[in-house]
């Protein structure tokens, strides 16, 4: 089977006050698909770089990264962005959702933005808002619900699309541990219902029990 993503000899080093900082040394993954995948290591252990690397949000100063079959490093900015429109979706601790919009806008948005027609924008939407388990809560907006319904509208925009890849960043970092435990519950669901590949980078404990494959990270390297 081949691999969603795969990198080889993957590094980045940023310049800090005209010193040289590594954030990831030379890391060698292969990622099936259909899988819930994370990285765990406490902040500064390069989990986030790891992450933007792999979805195009950045560039590895060495090293070479494939995503379903594509040398993203050889891809032009353009073609990076339509990768990340077409064939990735992001998560975010502070889920970046648009306050003035209701759950159903703000999934209506990412599918008006892939080209969706109207009719068929309607049944996809609420599919996903049941899946999550926010049926009843369509209409409101974010400040009306909580940390852990906002992370669910979150995820539900994120996977709208059917992208192949889902990359989660501190999904459960402002959520209490009940609601956390709830929205890893709702990732294995995805991996099952959606056949889709979720990557996380975490410093939850807690993910231990739901991964199919975890990473321990520490000085931008792979220790496990």
């Amino acid at each position: 089977m081949a691999a969603i993503v795969q990198t080889e000899k993957v590094s980045r080093v940023y310049r800090v006050g005209g010193r040289p900082v590594v954030a990831l040394h030379q890391v060698d993954l292969r990622i099936e698909p259909g899988t819930l995948v994370a990285f765990r290591g406490r902040s500064g252990s390069g989990k986030t770089t790891l992450l933007n690397c792999i979805g195009g949000l950045d560039k590895p100063t060495e090293g070479q990264i494939w995503v379903n079959g594509q040398e993203i490093s050889r891809l032009s900015e353009l073609a990076r962005v339509r990768l990340r429109r077409q064939q990735i979706g992001f998560i975010f601790q502070s889920h970046a959702l648009l306050p003035t919009y209701s759950a159903w806008e703000n999934i209506d948005l990412m599918l008006r933005l892939a080209g969706m027609k109207r009719q068929e924008r309607r049944p996809r939407i609420e599919q996903l808002l049941h899946l999550v388990g926010l049926g009843k809560w369509m209409d409101h907006r974010p400040h009306e619900m909580s940390g852990g319904q906002q992370q669910r509208v979150a995820i539900a925009r994120a996977i709208a699309t059917r992208p192949a890849l889902i990359l989660a960043d501190e999904p459960t970092g402002e959520l209490d541990s009940q609601t956390g435990q709830q929205i890893w519950q709702l990732f294995r669901q995805l991996v099952s219902q959606e056949k889709v590949t979720i990557l996380i980078a975490t410093h939850d404990l807690a993910v231990d029990a739901y991964a199919d494959k975890l990473y321990i990270l520490q000085d931008g390297r792979i220790i496990n």
